[in-house]
């Protein structure tokens, strides 16, 4: 059984960069489950740096929509042994651009945390180390528009779910850890 880890934090706090050291401490073979959507030039440009960032050794899905299925996928070809291209570790970049996902696809609070719920039953058996990303919508102000507000809302409740199931939580500020739940990582120490 692999163990989950949930990196959370603010925008540029480092913590997607620490999941994917991480990840790379785990095994040479690794997947990168991306939810992000090159939706714009800006957007665009953040992928392939990300992408470049990563260097050999990693595969790409792109999943904006269902990770769990591709967890899944994933989890199901480890269990049957199908050799060659599996993945010795998973990382999930990120929740926050999923809800976001959701909600532009116009799904409910509940339609959203029920996918949750789903992608939470996966992680608690999963057969592989797995990193997740969010970030933590709830240290700023209260967002001004009502679409906003959901977002935070909907977002701090998916981040709930999901730090139950996870081993480890940890917190990244200006790129420092901070364990919420379980132990530091040596990894990243």
């Amino acid at each position: 059984m692999g163990r989950a880890v949930l990196f959370v934090g603010g925008t540029r706090s480092g913590k997607s960069g620490m999941a994917q050291r991480w990840a790379e401490a785990q095994a040479p073979q690794r997947l990168y489950l991306a939810t992000g959507r090159a939706d714009d030039d800006e957007m665009a440009a953040r992928i392939a740096r990300h992408k470049a960032e990563r260097g050999s050794g990693w595969l790409c899905r792109e999943e904006p929509l269902d990770p769990a299925a591709a967890l899944a996928d994933v989890a199901t070809a480890v269990q049957a042994g199908s050799g060659a291209g599996i993945p010795g570790v998973v990382l999930f970049d990120c929740v926050s651009l999923w809800v976001a996902n959701l909600m532009a696809a116009d799904m409910t609070e509940k339609d959203i945390l029920d996918r949750v719920d789903a992608l939470a039953a996966v992680i608690a058996n999963y057969p592989l180390p797995l990193a997740l990303v969010s970030v933590e919508a709830g240290l700023g102000m209260v967002a001004m528009s009502s679409l906003g507000r959901r977002f935070q809302d909907t977002l701090g409740l998916a981040n709930q779910v999901l730090a139950r199931v996870c081993d480890t939580v940890l917190f990244v500020s200006c790129g420092l850890p901070l364990v919420l739940k379980g132990q530091l990582p040596e990894e990243i120490c």
